[in-house]
Parts: structure tokens; C-alpha cells; sequence
């Protein structure tokens, strides 16, 4: 918000003009610091901050008193007037003061969340990658995008995958951080393409799937979903790859590739009809079926489905009792019921980014892209 000019009462004249200058500087770089908080401070800090920022900008409470039943404009006007005849330069003092604590007290609570996060990998900022307990878990880290996989975090996805099939983890697992598992390949990956850079961008681009749905197929030990929330596209259909998938039960499962003039991928054209049977294959990767968890479930792309209030609590117990089985062991038996495969796996999925690659240049895939940002920006 603009700032106004600085109004100075008469009892405030002793004050000295680079006092005035640092006071309103402070309230300046406050109202910037406020905009890069993370975590909401609650709606009686937001109402302390309104009045202080009136109070700093206008002064004294000078609006007309709202009804009782406009209870929101109420509530700031309450606290505007509460502040009487605070002068403007205390409200800024006070003001950057607040906002000072806010920022320390966040700042506080990130390093320690950090300290807590024992055996957390360094080099990732679209991942939270931790081992510990002999179990690796990838944690999708962009909440405020619902966990969409652009493309630095499908190479950090690869890489979290590489360490963890060499470290001494005996297990990996990938869920994802806030109410989305993740919602699948980020459509900004493909905005701001120039007409003649749309085949190297939809080359480039089968490349990048092509190793990315690759390293799930040659991921050396048992990989484990756990999947807290929807799951859309990409992260669904590597779920056939995975060797447990466990849901909380408002997760849900979507694969809209014709609704994108896409098709599939991640080996699930393959996959899924051995999974769920043709028919039930066809409603989810042609007509775009979204299933529950408890459907998931019952077609077999779902290992189990927990409520979600106990959901961490007991897929993590199992999980820590799954990474104290032998190592090794663990490690033999999953190639042997996957080694049989791999060839072939690693043929669909070639050809499956083959196909997608003529999809991404095909008029039908611009125009639904198109119309998926239209109705965005109208939301």
C-alpha cells in the first residue's frame, strides 16, 4: 500500500528531521517485510496491524462508526479507534516493531523446524529430502503451487531418487507437503514458448520425461507412495511403478490427458490395463475418470486406504517396520519380480514420449492449453 505523507504534530516538533526520516523508513521496509511471511499471524495480529497502519497514515480514527451487524469493518474500525490519539510516528514505530517480531518469531520456528529435520539432504528447493531411521522419504515441497512439477523439480526428483538407491537407506518414500500429493506437470512449463521454439520445447521436454519415468523403472529398492491428498497426471501414473501405494482416504486419483489433448505416460498405457483391467483403464486414461481412494483401491492401483486423521501416524509405524527388514533381501526380491519387465517398461515408456511429443505440437493440445489459462484467469 502507498504511504502517506508524514503528518507531525505540534507535540513532536523536538523530534529531528533524521529521526523522522528513520522512523519512516522503518515503516516502509516493514510493510515490504510483511508481504514475505509465510505462515498467517492470525486475525487479531492482522486487525493490530490495520489500526497501526491507519493510525501511521491517517492518524486518529475518523471514520463513521459501522453498524453492529457489518461485523468485519466493525472489527477494524474498533481497532483503529482503540488506538485514540496515538501519534502517527509511534503507530510506525509500533508498527515496524510488530512486524519485526513476526519475522523473528517465523524465522525462529523455520530454523527449528530445520534442526528437527535430522538427516535432511542439502541442494534441493522443490524437495524436503530426508533419510532417517534407514528410510529416505521425498517430500514434494511447492504447496503453494499444490505440488506441481515443473522442471527444476523433476531433475531434483531424479536426483533424490539416485541417492537414495545408492545411500544405506533400506526403503524410499515420496509423499507430498500440504493438502495435494501433487498436482501433476506444471502447465507454466509450457507458457512463454515462441511459435518456432514449440518442437525443440516439446523435444526437450520428452527427453526430461523419458529419464525422469526411467529412473522409477530402474529405482533399485522397494519405493513406497504415500499419497496425503489429490494426485493428478504424471505423479498418478508412475504410481504403477511404485511397489506400495498407500492413500489417505480424501485422496483422490486423475489422469485428464485427453482433456488436455494429451496422452499417457509414465507407463501407464502399459500398466494400468494389467493393474485394473482394460476396461477400467480406459475410463481413467480415455475419458478422464477421477477415482476415489477407496475406488483406487479396489482396482489395484492402491495398496490401502487409512482415514485421514490417523493417516501418518499409522502408514509411518508400518513404514519404520518395513525399513528394519534385511536390506539386501529387500533389494533382491523387488528385482525379481520387476527385472522381467524392465526391458519392456523402458519400450513403453519410449513410446509413450514419442506419442506425447507429436501431442505437444498438435493443435488440439495448444487450444486446450489455451482454454485451461482462459478459464485460470477467471477464477
Amino acid at each position: 500500500r502507498p504511504t502517506q505523507a508524514v503528518c507531525i504534530p505540534g507535540t513532536h516538533l523536538h523530534m529531528t528531521a533524521a529521526t523522522m526520516q528513520v522512523s519512516q523508513k522503518d515503516f516502509e521496509k516493514a510493510q515490504e517485510q510483511l508481504k514475505l511471511l509465510k505462515k498467517d499471524p492470525g486475525n487479531e495480529t492482522k486487525l493490530k496491524l490495520y489500526a497501526l497502519f491507519k493510525q501511521a497514515t491517517e492518524g486518529p480514527c475518523n471514520a463513521p462508526k459501522p453498524g453492529m451487524l457489518d461485523f468485519v469493518k466493525k472489527a477494524k474500525w474498533d481497532a483503529w479507534n482503540s488506538l485514540g490519539n496515538l501519534s502517527q510516528d509511534n503507530a510506525r514505530q509500533k508498527y515496524a516493531e510488530l512486524v519485526s517480531s513476526l519475522i523473528s518469531a517465523e524465522s525462529a520456528s523455520q530454523k527449528k523446524d530445520a534442526a528437527s529435520e535430522e538427516g535432511r539432504h542439502d541442494g534441493y528447493e522443490t524437495l524436503i529430502v530426508t533419510t532417517k531411521n534407514n528410510i529416505t522419504k521425498i517430500m514434494f515441497n511447492r504447496p503453494d503451487r499444490k505440488n506441481a512439477i515443473n522442471h527444476q523439480m523433476y531433475r531434483e526428483i531424479m536426483k533424490a531418487l539416485e541417492e537414495a538407491g545408492k545411500n544405506d537407506s533400506t526403503i524410499a518414500v515420496i509423499t507430498g507437503n500440504g493438502d495435494y500429493y501433487s498436482s501433476g506437470n506444471d502447465l507454466n512449463n509450457f507458457t512463454n514458448v515462441q511459435p518456432g521454439e514449440m518442437e525443440k520445447m516439446a523435444k526437450d521436454g520428452a527427453v526430461l520425461l523419458k529419464d525422469f519415468v526411467g529412473h522409477f523403472i530402474d529405482f533399485p529398492k522397494p519405493l513406497i507412495a504415500v499419497v496425503n491428498g489429490p494426485a493428478i497426471g504424471i505423479c498418478v501414473t508412475v504410481l504403477g511403478l511404485c511397489d506400495l501405494v498407500y492413500a489417505s482416504d480424501r485422496a483422490t486419483f486423475h489422469s485428464p490427458f485427453s482433456q488436455l489433448g494429451q496422452s499417457p505416460e509414465g507407463c501407464s498405457s502399459y500398466l494400468f490395463p494389467k493393474i485394473m483391467g482394460v476396461a477400467k483403464a480406459s475410463e481413467m486414461l480415455l475419458f478422464n475418470k477421477k477415482l476415489t481412494a477407496a475406488e483406487a483401491c479396489a482396482q489395484g492401483l492402491v495398496t490401502e486406504v487409512f482415514p485421514d486423521s490417523s493417516f501418518q501416524k499409522e502408514v509411518w509405524a508400518r513404514l519404520e517396520a518395513y525399513a528394519s527388514l534385511p536390506k539386501n533381501s529387500l533389494a533382491v526380491s523387488k528385482q525379481l519380480l520387476r527385472s522381467v519387465e524392465k526391458e519392456k517398461l523402458h519400450a513403453v515408456n519410449s513410446k509413450e514420449c514419442e506419442v506425447l511429443t507429436e501431442r505437444w505440437l498438435s493443435d488440439e493440445f495448444v487450444n486446450a492449453i489455451v482454454s485451461f489459462f482462459q478459464k485460470k484467469s477467471k477464477l
